[in-house]
Order: C-alpha cells, then sequence, then structure tokens
C-alpha cells in the first residue's frame, strides 16, 4: 500500500516537470498540473476496468492519491508564490512595444507560424498593430493593439449604447425548465402561448429563451 502512494506520487511530480518542460503549448486550456491529474485519472482508471484479475483498490488508491495531491497543491499554490511559478509557470511576453522577443519564443517554443496564428484566432492579420501579446500560463495568448488600431466602442463614438439582458432558457431539446420559468417571472400558460404561436409542442421544440426586455427565441427540432 505504501509503496503505491509512493510511486503515484512520484509518477504525478515527475510528469508535472515533463509537461513544464515541454512548453505550454502543449498544455492548450490547462495548467500543467490539471493536465497531468486528466491524464493520470484517465489512464489509472482504465487499467482495472481492462483487467479484472486486478483488485479494484489498487486503481482507487492511486486515483484518490493524485486527486488528494491535487487539492494539496491548489492550496499551496495559492499561498506560495514560488510554488505558483514552479508548477504553473508564469505570463511570458512575447511581443513588446509592437518588437518580437526572439529569446521568448525560443524558451516557450513557440514558433513564427504559430505566433501568426494565434494572432489570427484574435482576428489580427497586421502584427504591427500589436503592441503586446503574452502568452498567459494556460496557454492562451493575451493580444492587445496599439490604441489607435482598436475599434471604437459606442462611447467613443457618441452613441447611447442599448442595455443588454441575460437570454434565460425555459426550453432545451424538448425539455422544460421549471425553475427557469420562475426566474424569467413566465407561466406555463405563456409557454404554450408561445409554441401555439409556432404549431409547436414542448417536445418539437430545440430551444426556447426569454430575456428581461421580453424578448423570445423559439428554434425547433430538426425533422427526423
Amino acid at each position: 500500500m505504501i509503496l503505491s502512494y509512493l510511486r503515484t506520487l512520484l509518477l504525478y511530480l515527475v510528469l508535472i516537470l515533463s509537461i513544464r518542460l515541454m512548453g505550454k503549448r502543449q498544455i492548450g486550456q490547462m495548467e500543467a498540473s490539471e493536465f497531468v491529474v486528466t491524464m493520470l485519472v484517465a489512464n489509472l482508471a482504465a487499467i482495472p476496468m481492462q483487467d479484472g484479475a486486478i483488485p479494484l483498490y489498487s486503481g482507487l488508491v492511486p486515483i484518490l492519491t493524485v486527486l488528494g495531491m491535487e487539492l494539496v497543491l491548489s492550496g499551496l499554490i495559492l499561498r506560495s508564490v514560488f510554488l505558483r511559478r514552479l508548477l504553473c509557470g508564469k505570463p511570458v511576453i512575447l511581443i513588446d512595444k509592437g518588437r518580437i522577443l526572439a529569446d521568448n519564443l525560443r524558451r516557450t517554443r513557440i514558433t513564427l507560424d504559430e505566433l501568426m496564428g494565434h494572432l489570427r484566432e484574435k482576428d489580427v492579420l497586421d502584427i504591427q498593430t500589436v503592441q503586446y501579446a503574452i502568452l498567459e500560463t494556460d496557454g492562451n495568448l493575451s493580444v492587445f493593439p496599439y490604441p489607435k488600431y482598436v475599434p471604437a466602442a459606442a462611447r467613443d463614438a457618441g452613441i447611447p449604447a442599448q442595455k443588454q439582458y441575460l437570454p434565460i432558457s425555459i426550453i432545451q431539446d424538448g425539455r422544460l425548465f421549471r425553475e427557469n420559468l420562475a426566474k424569467s417571472g413566465k407561466t406555463e400558460a405563456w409557454v404554450q402561448s408561445v409554441l401555439g404561436q409556432h404549431s409547436a409542442g414542448v417536445a418539437d421544440t430545440l430551444l426556447l429563451t426569454v430575456d428581461e426586455s421580453g424578448q423570445v427565441l423559439w428554434l425547433g427540432k430538426e425533422p427526423v
């Protein structure tokens, strides 16, 4: 039992450091520790599933150990800047005042093609319009154009901005959410009235939403 704990803890720490050494582009949307936990738990759970001769606790003990380590490390990371930088890294500036920092690109193992791809994802085609680009700890790229290239907001143009309201889902995929119906201040009679306008029932509705302004959206299911 103790050997199982120690082997799991060692593997956990080695994998985190390995992912950190591989570079942030390998992680995507996850921190290094989150990626390792996801990968380990999936593989540890598969072992006792595939081999019936392995006792169930042989899979549960490592999984619980990994999850326990993740909880402990999450608490320590909140309290320790050193651990946070060791396990999660820190943001890296790739473009500073319009200048590409080649050393930082090499350090994070990001090629120019990948950098340009990230910029295109942010709707940026001309790299000269970018003042700062920062690679965040989760692998995402934050892009800040020069002020003169930032699209004008309604406030800048002197146009009164319209209020926005959060739509509340009343029906999703043929299921009526009565708790949301109460939040919206509507009744089931109102739902039937809206459905009647579209000659449909609850089971025929893919999505029905309403917001505070009374704006209603109805989408029907595609015929099978």
